[in-house]
């Protein structure tokens, strides 16, 4: 019998059972949310057939997709802007190195220490409720990611790299794009997907205090409403956004980009 054969067998066998215990986790938990639903009131918890019922209804309506498509306006805009700025600092740190105190040793911790509520409560206060509030709030609390990852990417490019590329051209910008650039994409990367799952986090909080659009600002429309069916279909749809990106975008993506790095690799 060939050997492949053979060891690929527990291999799909523990595969089965993985997703058998997965399944079975998921029902559980159905049924525990079924069950604690019926001592409780409907409006601090109704069952899964309600919820599951108002998620279709909300599905089949216009305001589920224009709030959606306001949410990620937020985070794509906020995205952009933190790794635009935050790449930028941690570039400007690395060729520049009189500033790399005044990056890594003072702005990125205080940035990093506060949290996004707090910046949303100061962005409302200094740019009213409105959209840019939203995007502010989110943008700082991902701006660190931005610099830490980036910082991080730029110390772990060879110098040997640099010098060999040196040799080649004098342009600093020829170099960059030819060798840095690439050297950085896989950091890059790592900095879109953390801050995507960031973002959504931040965003509910930044939606729901400073905001007039988005999944925050109809969660926060459906807690003053006791609508808790409403409440837990937007819990649910942020789940499946930032689950679904990652195994369906960023899981795939980071595959080809280790592929890809890994044959180009001495």
């Amino acid at each position: 019998m060939d050997a492949s054969f053979v060891e690929a067998r527990p291999s799909r066998s523990a595969s089965r059972r993985s997703r058998l215990a997965a399944h079975l986790f998921t029902l559980g938990f159905l049924l525990v949310w079924e069950g604690y639903s019926r001592t409780v009131e409907a409006f601090v918890l109704p069952g899964p057939v309600p919820v599951a019922r108002r998620l279709y209804q909300f599905l089949t309506t216009y305001n589920l997709y224009k709030e959606t498509f306001a949410s990620f306006f937020h985070i794509f805009a906020a995205i952009a802007l933190s790794f635009a700025i935050g790449g930028g600092l941690a570039l400007l740190a690395h060729y520049a190195p009189v500033f790399r105190l005044a990056v890594h040793g003072r702005l990125s911790p205080f940035l990093n220490s506060f949290s996004g509520i707090g910046w949303t409560l100061l962005s409302i206060v200094w740019f009213g409720v409105n959209d840019g509030t939203v995007v502010f709030a989110i943008s700082v609390v991902l701006t660190p990611f931005a610099i830490i990852n980036i910082r991080e990417g730029l110390d772990t490019i060879d110098a040997d790299m640099l010098e060999m590329a040196a040799s080649f051209t004098r342009s600093r910008w020829r170099q960059f794009v030819r060798v840095v650039l690439p050297a950085l994409v896989p950091f890059i990367f790592a900095t879109i997907r953390i801050s995507y799952g960031v973002a959504w986090k931040v965003a509910l909080a930044a939606e729901l205090f400073g905001g007039r659009s988005g999944l925050g600002y109809l969660f926060n429309t459906a807690r003053q409403n006791f609508d808790m069916p409403l409440i837990l279909v937007v819990v649910i749809v942020i789940i499946a956004f930032v689950y679904g990106a990652d195994r369906l975008v960023f899981t795939p993506l980071q595959a080809r980009l280790g592929r890809h790095h890994h044959g180009s690799a001495p």
